[in-house]
């Protein structure tokens, strides 16, 4: 599973390297409406959210589909405007205008969002001009609670008045905390986009991807951008009506998240974190997979249970689980295309062992990859 971005004939100076302060709110926001994704992140957000006052803490929580368990795509204004060449705004101010130009039908098509329909990613119609996307909308809202619900009606009645309201909630939460935070990051985002962009300019796309994140890759045979995610997509970076492009977004905020924006009427963009904790490298989600597929046999759980005491040759697993040294042969295989087990030979003898490390990450590796 993985999204796919076409970049065929796509000039290298089309692909941009940019920080963005209302995405990084974006985050920021997501951050504290679900801090169990960002544990690393669990002192600024039980201080932030204690300074919060309950005004702005009730009124995040009314518009908490926006930025909670899904992302809107309002946060990424600048990839739906063609002259912006995918550039979003220095300041957040900026990005807020930007975010302003957007037309009604397109603004609440990406804030209505809240549970990756098929029909969004898609390119199907504005909740604001079709019955039924509309009904499918107010049901997901429905769905995560009243407050939820009478946001999106509202939105729907009147999206120029909720508009300005979203507006200000972004400008109060700058005032609350959001000024001192991007003072902080802002920074070290700008000077990562910078390195990227020279990293581009002098080795190439691929050595570029490689820093961006070891799930983002070059299939240069046919010409796109791989970003290995529980998810299927594809998009184009030629699409004439947003102008031709692709833009690279860091994120202090972003791990263990890594976005694609590929929903049509959107120039593509990836959302990457710039700081992870020291296990940075996890494995490819078809890796994943079959790791977890290779633990479900009761037999091989049977068989690690041995490995992780010790090291133990074919035939010695055989007699201990009463199989045959072939069947060990096998489970063998499997356990090792997946990484999971270690092998060496000592004289005539190979022994197989469980690999521990890759074994007590396996939680971790899964929930980074859910959440990518």
């Amino acid at each position: 599973m993985s999204v796919w971005i076409d970049i065929a004939g796509l000039p290298a100076e089309r692909i941009n390297f940019s920080p963005s302060p209302l995405a990084e709110l974006g985050f920021a926001l997501h951050t504290l409406a679900e801090p169990a994704h960002h544990p690393g992140l669990h002192g600024w957000t039980t201080a932030t959210a204690a300074a919060l006052k309950p005004d702005l803490a009730d009124r995040l929580h009314e518009a908490v589909f926006l930025w909670g368990a899904t992302f809107s795509d309002i946060t990424f204004a600048f990839a739906a405007l063609p002259e912006r060449a995918g550039q979003p705004g220095t300041t957040l101010a900026e990005d807020l205008d930007l975010l302003d130009r957007l037309d009604d039908e397109l603004y609440v098509a990406a804030a209505l969002e809240i549970s990756c329909s098929s029909s969004y990613c898609e390119g199907g119609p504005s909740p604001l001009v079709d019955a039924r996307s509309r009904e499918q909308a107010l049901e997901r809202a429905t769905a995560r609670g009243p407050r939820q619900a009478a946001f999106a009606r509202r939105l729907l009645a009147d999206p120029p008045a909720v508009r300005a309201w979203i507006r200000r909630l972004f400008e109060d939460c700058e005032q609350a905390f959001f000024a001192d935070v991007w003072q902080r990051v802002g920074v070290q985002l700008a000077a990562d986009a910078r390195h990227k962009t020279e990293l581009l300019r002098r080795k190439g796309l691929a050595e570029a991807l490689a820093e961006v994140s070891p799930a983002v890759s070059l299939d240069e045979e046919r010409s796109r951008i791989v970003i290995d995610k529980m998810a299927h997509g594809r998009t184009t970076a030629g699409d004439p009506a947003v102008g031709p492009g692709v833009t690279l977004v860091p994120s202090s905020f972003g791990w263990p998240h890594l976005l694609a924006l590929h929903a049509p009427g959107w120039r593509p963009v990836v959302i990457y974190p710039v700081a992870a904790p020291e296990l940075s490298n996890p494995p490819s989600v078809e890796l994943l997979e079959n790791r977890l597929t290779a633990l479900a046999h009761p037999m091989r759980i049977r068989i690690c249970r041995d490995l992780a005491r010790s090291a133990y040759t074919t035939g010695e697993l055989a007699k201990s689980n009463r199989i045959s040294a072939p069947e060990v042969s096998r489970h063998l295989a499997i356990l090792k295309k997946a990484g999971l087990i270690q092998t060496r030979r000592r004289g005539r003898y190979v022994l197989h062992q469980l690999d521990l490390m890759v074994v007590a990450r396996l939680g971790s590796d899964f929930l980074e990859g859910i959440l990518r």
